[in-house]
């Protein structure tokens, strides 16, 4: 009896669970900027985690995606809005990393 009453528990967690890591921020790249090995065009991109180890970049116009490597790491704090902090390096704007709003979560991109 108690398993039956533990199954809709269950399945409600994990749909929770399932849309709670579906969550994706917003972005602004002012100008074609590098992130990672991959060149994104200037727009407005929707930025989704995958795991521990990727980002997914999806441009808002055309609904192109680009796949990113990513180190993820955890601040002491939440970071109340998201944040890109970008360099320039040899003429070009290289994404560092995102801070992700309403969450403890930084991305850090690499090559």
């Amino acid at each position: 009896m108690k398993l039956k009453s533990l199954l809709p528990a269950a399945v409600l967690f994990l749909s929770v669970v399932g849309i709670s890591s579906a969550k994706s921020w917003d972005i602004i790249v002012d100008s074609t900027a590098k992130a990672g090995a991959v060149q994104l065009p200037a727009g407005q991109y929707h930025v989704k985690l995958v795991g521990a180890t990727q980002a997914v970049f999806t441009a808002d116009q055309s609904g192109q995606k680009y796949t990113v490597n990513v180190k993820v790491e955890k601040a002491d704090k939440k970071f109340t809005d998201t944040a890109v902090e970008n360099t320039q390096q040899n003429g070009t704007e290289v994404i560092q990393s995102i801070e992700l709003g309403g969450t403890d979560t930084r991305i850090d991109i690499g090559e």
